[in-house]
């Protein structure tokens, strides 16, 4: 199964490149500032969390500059929720493009993943600057955070598969899944510290079944405490990537034929 996105990568590398490179031109089409708002959106997205949440909810956590743990969340999220939601209508926008030439369609949700996954490093700029000027800088465990990004991207691309599949069918997931984001963006640590439910043992336990508290969970560790994560985040971020990746392939394999029904 994992050969097929490897033999789609390779084959297909040509095509992929073109797919990535259509999203950008239309992406930031007639804009003035163009890449520059991948630095720009999580910084402003930050900006305002920060005041609502610190200023007035008066959020806090301890030992840790506040900008810096919202800001290493918010990056995380802000690609699985929109890789996941460009991953989700990827096949359904290309319906005129696979019915008129042959084309494996992994390569559309993988194309996404892609693109977003771009603008993902270039999130990291602003990251860093808000690390360097306010918060606890950088250390040598930094060159481990390329194993959470893979983990992150599997999972994503997998949920995307299942997305992708499921909105062929049940256009009504492309409304249904923004309501899923709205609720997933709050279970998620993003804006608080999880220590605040400490002394609600099965409430923290159900929270962090939440893959993403996992990645950020792992990127935080490394980030703003200075330290290696615990093995048992290793294993659960594998876990959750090569998981919902085989799931997603298999999904999306066994579906992919009856796409042409329902054009």
């Amino acid at each position: 199964m994992f050969n097929n996105i490897k033999y789609v990568c390779k084959k297909y590398n040509f095509l992929l490149r073109q797919l990535v490179a259509r999203d950008f031109k239309v992406k930031y089409k007639r804009s003035v500032l163009g890449v520059l708002w991948s630095l720009l959106y999580p910084l402003l997205t930050m900006a305002v969390m920060a005041i609502v949440f610190s200023q007035f909810f008066r959020f806090k956590v301890p030992d840790v500059d506040y900008l810096s743990y919202l800001m290493s969340g918010l990056v995380i999220f802000n690609y699985f929720s929109e890789a996941s939601n460009l991953a989700m209508s990827s096949v359904v926008a290309n319906f005129s493009l696979i019915n008129k030439v042959y084309m494996p369609k992994y390569i559309f949700p993988l194309s996404k993943c892609v693109f977003v996954g771009i603008n993902f490093l270039l999130s990291q700029i602003p990251l860093y600057v808000i690390l360097f000027t306010s918060g606890p800088g950088i250390n040598v465990y930094h060159i481990l955070l390329p194993y959470m990004y893979l983990c992150l991207f599997l999972f994503t691309l997998g949920f995307g598969l299942i997305l992708s599949t499921v909105s062929v069918f049940l256009r009504d997931m492309f409304y249904i899944y923004g309501v899923v984001l709205n609720l997933w963006t709050y279970l998620t640590p993003i804006m608080w510290d999880i220590n605040m439910v400490s002394d609600r043992p099965l409430i923290a336990f159900a929270l962090k079944l939440n893959p993403l508290y996992w990645f950020t969970y792992f990127s935080r560790k490394i980030i703003l405490y200075n330290a290696i994560p615990e093995i048992n985040s290793w294993i659960y971020c594998m876990i959750f990537g090569l998981g919902f990746l085989l799931i997603g392939i298999l999904v999306f394999k066994k579906n992919q034929d009856k796409f042409i029904y329902y054009v």
